[in-house]
């Protein structure tokens, strides 16, 4: 097998989240693009492990499944990541009523309402 044609698709794919992740606005996009790049690692992993100079590097056996072993612990990562993510992307659509990246505040005080207003709040009353 020649091992050239999954690296360049594992490269197009990778190339294509990273593309995703900086140019994209919409928060399920970018997960989505993530996804992409840890597909691609997933495909050079599993590549790498199916060559014979590998077993011959390592020293474990030739057919010894260390490529698939790893790409079964990033694919159960991404399934959490796809999970948490979605929570967040959720919790953020019911605050702002959008999923635009851009729009996120990056700052302690920007929710308006959020826990962080409301313990302000409770703060200054206590202290008045």
């Amino acid at each position: 097998m020649r091992p050239v044609i999954p690296y360049v698709v594992a490269a197009l794919l990778f190339g294509l989240g990273v593309y995703g992740v900086l140019r994209r606005r919409n928060a399920v996009l970018v997960l989505m693009s993530v996804e992409l790049m840890l597909n691609a690692v997933n495909l050079i992993l599993v590549t790498a492990s199916a060559m014979p100079p590998l077993a011959a590097v390592t020293g474990a056996p030739a057919g010894a499944p260390t490529g698939q072993v790893f790409a079964l612990f990033i694919i159960v990562v991404a399934a959490a990541e796809v999970g948490v993510g979605l929570a967040i992307v959720l919790q953020l659509y019911r605050l702002r009523a959008s999923v635009a990246v851009d729009e996120v505040p990056l700052d302690s005080h920007g929710v308006q309402g959020g826990p962080v207003e409301a313990a302000d709040r409770d703060e200054q009353v206590g202290a008045s």
